[in-house]
């Protein structure tokens, strides 16, 4: 599995797609990918993830922008020297496509700042 990373303020998201073939239906034209992401934190103080925000790129040239609270209906706290995984998936219309984003942070002093979701990318039957 390939893995993606990027690193901001101290904080280090690495990311892991992959193929669901058999839940994709190329008829239907419906690609499946989970992607396994791990926040890891290489600061010096706790931070917590408030929100998330995607970009979803199809090779068709279309768009999917996605902001929400949180990731998986959770907004974790990420002590120092700690990490924080999830999965979840999406949907394509083609058969490659692409995923970046952004997460809100904020510190323990009640700052905000953004980590970068590395642009990672998605690509039907590359397991």
């Amino acid at each position: 599995m390939l893995a993606y990373a990027a690193t901001t303020e101290g904080i280090r998201i690495v990311v892991q797609p992959v193929y669901l073939d058999g839940q994709s239906e190329v008829l239907h034209r419906k690609f499946v990918f989970a992607y396994f992401i791990r926040v890891e934190n290489h600061s010096h103080e706790r931070v917590q993830l408030l929100r998330r925000h995607w970009f979803i790129r199809h090779s068709s040239g279309r768009v999917e922008e996605v902001e929400g609270e949180g990731v998986v209906g959770k907004q974790p706290i990420i002590p120092p020297g700690k990490s924080f995984e999830y999965n979840s998936y999406c949907i394509l219309e083609t058969l490659e496509g692409s995923m970046e984003g952004t997460y809100l942070m904020q510190r323990q002093n009640g700052g905000l700042f953004r980590v970068t979701i590395p642009k990672f990318t998605l690509r039907a039957m590359a397991n």
